[in-house]
């Protein structure tokens, strides 16, 4: 408990800090889920792809923010973006940031699924970085490309679906497809994050070792409940990472 109160402690960002770049972290949030909200009406997109295009944007942006300038600043960028969510969700039904993330097939819980990925990456994140430290960057960019990646193929190419539990009477499912496409994306982004973490000897052993850290990701995808699986794709590459580096 020590650990974590010395976590926040630590990583509190000072007043000059917060007025300096709180208002750019916000602006950035706002326009990267406006974006996605301009996709999906410009040209008429599924929700599959634009709310992971947010996705995409975000973890990329933290995984940069944590490498160039540390966990303080991840954690003033993760209170923006908390904002522009929470700015989204109160808006509602027909709004542009609103409708940029909240499926269609989730209905009536559309709301509940923006919720609860939102909390179950803060929660993740936070985990990652106070168990993990630098090894939660691995856990950055999968969540931000081999979970990104899985949904748009399998709204796309899925044809051979899987059920996964789900915990608010939706019908939820993924694919085969999505499933493939998120190992592949998956080992990239752990050799990505291996290259770029200072200090790891990258033995031949080490790196033989990254399909098998991808594969793990894309099996914590597939059996992580629906809207859970941005904590497990979060945690699971930073543990291994951790553990084997």
């Amino acid at each position: 408990m020590d650990h974590v109160i010395d976590f926040f402690v630590e990583n509190s960002p000072a007043v000059t800090t917060a007025v300096l770049w709180g208002p750019p972290s916000l602006l950035w949030a706002g326009l990267c889920l406006w974006f996605a909200g301009w996709l999906r009406r410009r040209y008429q997109l599924k929700t599959g792809y634009t709310r992971k295009v947010f996705h995409f944007l975000i973890f990329f942006t933290v995984a940069g923010i944590h490498m160039a300038a540390g966990s303080r600043f991840v954690c003033l960028f993760g209170v923006a973006t908390s904002l522009v969510v929470f700015y989204a969700v109160a808006r509602g039904r027909g709004h542009i940031l609103y409708e940029a993330i909240a499926r269609e097939k989730d209905e009536p819980h559309r709301t509940h699924y923006i919720l609860v990925p939102y909390f179950t990456t803060l929660v993740g994140g936070l985990a990652g970085n106070i168990l993990f430290g630098p090894a939660a960057v691995a856990g950055y960019l999968v969540a931000g490309c081999g979970d990104a990646i899985g949904e748009p193929v399998g709204t796309r190419f899925g044809k051979h679906t899987y059920p996964v539990p789900a915990l608010r009477g939706v019908r939820a499912v993924r694919s085969y497809e999505g499933s493939a496409a998120v190992f592949v994306a998956s080992t990239l982004a752990v050799l990505t994050a291996v290259t770029l973490l200072p200090g790891l000897e990258l033995h031949l052993w080490a790196l033989a070792a990254i399909p098998l850290v991808g594969l793990a990701c894309a099996v914590a995808e597939a059996v992580s409940p629906h809207g859970w699986d941005n904590a497990t794709m979060q945690l699971v590459p930073a543990l291994l990472v951790y553990l084997i580096w």
